[in-house]
């Protein structure tokens, strides 16, 4: 008897487990998406005849997963190899930061700093033990070990743009994962990192299992919010009751908890969806006739500054590709509260504008051509000391309702590579559950 699936978020998660799911004679497998378009914080928006992501992206060497899924779908020669480069701004200057040459050139960071900081990544890179860092935090490790030097010009900044308030409380795992997976994504013997990205960008990944997933079969609804998963196991969407066997659910766990059953028995397990705090995010893409800076990525490790990164999209892409024009992404991570969240577009951009002048005096508003201004109110999850405590069972308790998202993903932080690695893991758990009757 078949069974039906019914996966809720339309993301890189959701729709690796439906590709998985639906080459299984046993399922019939439904995908509902809030949202108008699906890939989630990877969805891409038109832009210049063609499509970029909403948010930026890219791939390493060591994305294993998702690059297993690209070869499957056909996609190889889509995806193209490029040298990164990274800068600092600091001080008024922008350092590069690709080469231990650099480092040693870091003027800002005293030099016992400089070279602590080259041994400290060195040590990260080969230690694969995680778990001794799990209950540490990673501003104090990084402190102790680097000297005070260069946390407050190096890491500091970083910890503090990427989790806002909760900076001091975020667990030294998730940090030894991002330099562990960085150090280890560059060409054999010792060249310059190397960073994946699609022609016509991640969409065409999206757009693929999309055309995969309606020849297996597949329904895809988009503008489909779930209003409530109800305990008799359907899920209430527009005022629509849609039965499944199983419910796969994607998006974030406090989303997952509004729409829990209001049971006694649920109340605790809807608290631990909720203790996982979330901080939003805030991305101005623009293209401009303008060329600002030599690198692709720059951490902006000023305390003063509105956003974290900026970024010369088309230092890795070339802009041919993009009619000739400079593509540029602003990012930051902030408290849902806060008063980045609250500003107008034209407020927000503003306010940006000018500390961009300040990078860059020769930075002319005039020259920008397209401006887009994107929110995510649950962009980066808090991974403190207590995270693994914390994060929730891919089983829930309702009855054949299972978790899969970003929360899950520990001590890696997420990504379409994780994301694809838990949309595998989700696929397979599922398989076994039908296959023993659960």
């Amino acid at each position: 008897m078949t069974k039906h699936i019914l996966i809720v978020g339309g993301g890189f998660t959701g729709l690796t487990a439906a590709y998985r799911l639906s080459r299984d004679k046993r399922f019939k497998v439904t995908v509902l998406e809030s949202s108008n378009q699906l890939g989630g914080l990877a969805g891409g928006f038109p832009l210049l005849g063609t499509s970029l992501e909403k948010t930026y992206h890219h791939l390493f060497l060591t994305d294993t997963d998702i690059l297993e899924l690209v070869g499957e779908l056909g996609l190889h020669e889509q995806l193209v190899w490029c040298d990164s480069s990274m800068g600092i701004y600091r001080g008024g200057h922008t350092y590069s930061f690709r080469t231990p040459l650099d480092l040693l050139r870091f003027s800002p960071c005293g030099f016992a700093g400089r070279v602590r900081l080259g041994l400290v990544a060195l040590y990260l890179k080969h230690k694969k033990d995680w778990r001794p860092f799990a209950v540490q935090r990673a501003y104090e490790w990084m402190t102790r070990a680097c000297g005070q030097s260069a946390m407050d010009t190096v890491w500091g900044p970083l910890l503090k743009g990427k989790f806002d308030r909760y900076y001091n409380e975020v667990s030294m795992a998730w940090l030894w994962a991002r330099i562990h997976i960085r150090a280890n994504s560059r060409a054999p013997r010792g060249g310059e990192e190397k960073l994946g990205y699609f022609r016509g960008g991640f969409n065409v990944v999206v757009s693929a299992l999309e055309s995969a997933l309606r020849q297996q079969g597949v329904t895809i609804e988009s503008g489909a919010a779930v209003e409530k998963i109800l305990d008799d196991q359907s899920a209430l969407v527009h005022g629509r009751k849609i039965p499944f066997d199983y419910c796969l659910f994607t998006g974030p766990s406090s989303a997952l908890a509004k729409v829990l059953p209001e049971s006694e028995s649920l109340k605790n397990y809807a608290q631990q969806l909720q203790s996982i705090e979330y901080l939003g995010a805030i991305c101005l893409v623009f293209t401009s006739d303008q060329n600002l800076g030599d690198f692709y990525w720059v951490n902006v490790n000023e305390s003063d500054a509105p956003f974290l990164v900026f970024i010369n999209h088309t230092r890795l892409v070339d802009k041919n590709c993009y009619q000739n024009k400079y593509v540029y992404y602003l990012g930051a991570y902030k408290a849902r509260d806060s008063a980045a969240f609250r500003l107008s577009d034209d407020a927000l951009t503003d306010l940006w504008w000018q500390y961009l002048k300040k990078m860059f005096p020769e930075f002319n508003p005039a020259l920008i051509g397209e401006k887009h201004v994107f929110r995510f109110s649950a962009a980066q999850h808090i991974v403190d000391t207590e995270y693994e405590k914390k994060m929730p069972p891919h089983k829930t308790p309702l009855p054949g309702v299972f978790l899969a998202n970003f929360s899950q993903i520990f001590p890696e932080d997420r990504g379409t590579n994780f994301a694809v690695r838990e949309g595998n893991k989700i696929a397979e758990m599922l398989k076994a559950e039908a296959s023993h009757g659960g």
